[in-house]
């Protein structure tokens, strides 16, 4: 069932790399579903030298014709999204009904930015005398190398990918070592729809070697990355040392505030599905709740018993609400921060447990009384871990939600017009959900602030990160 995939240098497939082999783990089961090539910095010098020509292939295709590739892979993607979401779910966890979702969202990107790739506009400047003509154009930026990891193996690639390619950028994928074959398939799409094959590489294995080898690389014009605020850190610095163009969206650690006029019956549902969707690996997941004392209790309550009817299992079973994380690591750092809340005082009102002897299960857990100092509350968990604090105003709970370093995904929840004003007013972020908890859409700008990053995926924002300006004055 799984892929025997190949890593991909300048569309061509290599059985095996500089690095060794890769063992790719069931996160469900821990068994081992393949074993892979693995690239190392040769592979990354060598899929970047050819990115250059893969330039000239690629870029002197009109947007028009650009287009109607990327249309062409949409088309391929969603022909093939139920073998993609088994794929996706075996290597990550996700539930196939999520998986699946997933995918043919990532095709939704495609079609997007094919036609988004044909408004990448110039303008005519009126000239101070008529001898000389004013135009600025528009022009891809040039190789572009593309990390993503493991909690949205398509997603997460195609918010890269798509943009880059309408802009005419070749790309260099390196995908997570947990979920390369998504990235794989991805490819396969692509080049059977028609890209040039310099046009696209596909590498993974040692990230730090890999990611240097990229940067580094003079071929390589634009770095784009979705990470930690750490690795954030590692490879703005580096590409500030090359001059590279970049794109971070890094952690979070979103709030939500819920305003004492907020309908219960609505959030508490939503707050269930949303926090513990993808097991609650999601950069923008629901994940501090700020809830004004009215209505504390109630809510408790409520997302706790709601947490206790998910089903747990396998993604591939059906009728599971929520698969293993994707690695056991980050299912030792959860039972690492509910350990520690408990010890300071707080209260697990449901999970706070691994599940099982096999696979990377953790309970859904609900755990009230939170507090500052909290380890919990200051790092991003990023887990099936819903962490509730009790605030006596709107006013207290934006000044915990801005307390934070990082400002990605918000959200709040009230009835009142006025209260919505004010916290739209007020909050740090770059996102903000009022009454529900979706963010990401092709057309919408996603992407943080301070220490969750800087400049956008996805929208006409997410074009821009492609493009350089070329200024031209022109005598008559």
């Amino acid at each position: 069932m799984y892929p025997q995939a190949k890593l991909i240098i300048g569309g061509e497939e290599r059985a095996a790399g500089s690095g060794g082999e890769l063992a790719v783990t069931d996160p469900a089961t821990d068994d081992v579903l393949g074993r892979l090539p693995r690239a190392g910095a040769a592979e990354a010098v060598e899929a970047a030298v050819l990115s250059l020509p893969g330039l000239a292939d690629w870029a002197a295709l009109s947007a028009f014709e650009r287009g109607k590739v990327l249309r062409r892979a949409a088309e391929g993607m969603r022909a093939t999204a139920d073998t993609a979401a088994l794929t996706m779910t075996l290597e990550q966890g996700k539930p196939l009904a999520q998986a699946r979702g997933e995918w043919l969202s990532s095709a939704d990107l495609l079609d997007w930015y094919a036609e988004e790739g044909r408004r990448a506009y110039g303008r005519v400047i009126p000239s101070r005398v008529p001898e000389i003509a004013l135009t600025v154009l528009r022009r891809p930026v040039g190789p572009v190398a593309a990390f993503a990891p493991w909690n949205f193996p398509a997603w997460g690639l195609m918010q890269k990918i798509a943009p880059a390619l309408a802009a005419g950028c070749p790309v260099v994928v390196k995908p997570s070592e947990d979920t390369p074959a998504t990235a794989w398939l991805i490819a396969q799409a692509l080049l059977e729809a028609g890209l040039p094959p310099r046009a696209i590489s596909v590498i993974w294995g040692n990230a730090l070697e890999i990611s240097e080898a990229l940067i580094r690389s003079p071929e390589i014009r634009k770095v784009s990355l979705t990470g930690s605020t750490r690795v954030g850190r590692i490879v703005a610095g580096l590409a500030g040392q090359h001059l590279k163009k970049v794109t971070m969206e890094l952690g979070g650690h979103a709030p939500v505030i819920v305003a004492r006029d907020a309908d219960l019956d609505r959030l508490v549902p939503l707050a269930a599905q949303w926090k513990f969707r993808n097991a609650g690996q999601v950069c923008v997941s629901p994940t501090r709740f700020l809830v004004e004392a009215p209505l504390h209790d109630a809510f408790v309550r409520g997302l706790a018993a709601a947490a206790e009817k998910l089903r747990v299992g396998p993604g591939r079973d059906e009728g599971t609400d929520m698969g293993p994380l994707c690695t056991r690591n980050q299912r030792n750092v959860i039972s690492g921060l509910v350990g520690e809340a408990r010890a300071a005082g707080a209260t697990v009102e449901t999970g706070g447990g691994a599940i099982g002897n096999a696979g990377n299960f953790y309970a859904p857990t609900v755990v009230s009384g939170m507090t500052q100092a909290m380890r919990a509350m200051n790092d991003e968990p990023f887990g099936p871990l819903a962490l509730v604090m009790r605030v006596d105003s709107v006013d207290a709970a934006l000044a915990e939600a801005n307390r934070m370093p990082v400002g990605l995904g918000s959200y709040a929840f009230t009835s009142s017009q006025a209260t919505a004003a004010k916290i739209t007013r007020g909050i740090r972020a770059g996102m903000l959900g009022l009454n529900h908890f979706a963010l990401a859409l092709p057309e919408t700008p996603f992407g943080g602030v301070m220490d969750s990053g800087f400049g956008s995926e996805g929208g006409i924002e997410g074009m821009e990160a492609y493009l350089s300006t070329l200024t031209v004055t022109a005598m008559a």
